[in-house]
């Protein structure tokens, strides 16, 4: 019985996919943009979803009356109803957007220049994320895979199935079939980390109150900051008085007494500022000796002011032979 259960399903399933793509095939010029499939007490209904449904109805309905007629002859489904509806944005639509793709290498567009252009399009219609796979023989006689994304893509999960749509189709070329992917997150998919809260506690959005500074402390008359008891002698209750209670006498000030300025150091001679010719570093042969010698380098000092890129640039020295002369220059100078 259970058997018997899986075949039918699978049965089902098989004319499901039948269907969708023979309704791919006949609507590909109007911009197909998708199809359910729903069985119905009254038949089944088709909601077809295209850029153009001019291209599917036809003069008079002529075309959908025959793809009625095929749907019911070729395929057994009972009193099938096509529903043609247009895509509201066609740059959000990942099938149209894909066949677009497709459409745009077989004209001989490069797969970069096609891959960046419908990424664009479709950031630029407010999409969350695109994720672009175009996979086959594209330059050469090998095939590879190349992805064009941007934004926030899923790449597995319960959240990839009910968040993310996608759109597949091929493009042919002398090489062979190139076929083209396009995932997209509608501007409207809500992510299970986005969460809303509503209400809150009284007060929440209130801006948080400001610290309270204390006073400064007044000082008690008669208390220095030391504390009581170190008032000078004849200094009580914050009155200044002289020896035996006489008001103190206010003299000027005498002026500072001139600072010295500071006697200038005596200029001292470089420390350890070597002296002799180049020819005196252990290593540099008399080649290299007047290498150096024509590139300026005449004496030692010459080289332990230079750099080691300046050394290796000597033609005939090299780095290696630079960094062996500044460590020779290290061990004069100690």
């Amino acid at each position: 019985m259970t058997l018997a259960v899986e075949r039918k399903l699978i049965k089902e399933h098989k004319k499901r996919v039948a269907v969708r793509e023979y309704l791919h095939r006949e609507t590909e010029r109007a911009g197909f943009g998708g199809a359910e499939i729903t069985r119905t007490p009254m038949g089944t209904r088709i909601a077809l979803v295209t850029e153009r449904p001019g291209f599917v109805i036809g003069r008079r309905g002529e075309t959908i009356k025959k793809l009625t007629k095929n749907l019911n002859e070729r395929f057994g489904l009972d009193n099938p109803q096509i529903e043609v509806n247009e895509a509201s944005d066609p740059s959000l639509n990942p099938q149209i957007m894909a066949q677009k793709l497709a459409e745009a290498l077989e004209r001989g567009w490069h797969f970069r220049r096609a891959g960046h252009s419908t990424l664009r399009r479709i950031m630029d219609s407010g999409a969350k994320g695109v994720l672009i796979t175009i996979a086959g023989k594209l330059t050469g006689g090998r095939k590879r895979t190349e992805k064009f994304l941007e934004g926030h893509i899923k790449w597995c999960g319960d959240t990839a199935l009910t968040q993310m749509t996608y759109g597949y189709a091929t493009a042919k070329k002398k090489l062979g079939i190139i076929g083209c992917s396009v995932a997209i997150m509608p501007p409207g998919s809500v992510l299970p980390d986005e969460v809303d809260i509503h209400g809150g506690t009284k007060g929440a959005g209130s801006a948080p109150a400001a610290p309270v500074q204390e006073a400064p402390r007044e000082q008690a008359p008669g208390i220095t900051a030391q504390g009581r008891g170190h008032e000078k002698k004849g200094q009580v209750a914050g009155l200044t008085t002289g020896m035996y209670g006489q008001a103190p006498v206010n003299k000027p000030m005498a002026p500072p007494r001139p600072t010295p300025a500071p006697e200038a150091a005596p200029e001292a001679a470089p420390a350890g500022k070597l002296e002799g010719s180049v020819t005196d570093v252990p290593g540099i042969g008399p080649k290299k000796a007047e290498a150096l010698k024509a590139a300026g380098f005449e004496t030692i000092a010459d080289l332990d002011e230079a750099s080691v890129d300046d050394i290796g640039a000597v033609e005939g020295i090299g780095p290696k032979l630079a960094l062996k002369i500044k460590d020779e220059l290290k061990k004069l100078r100690k």
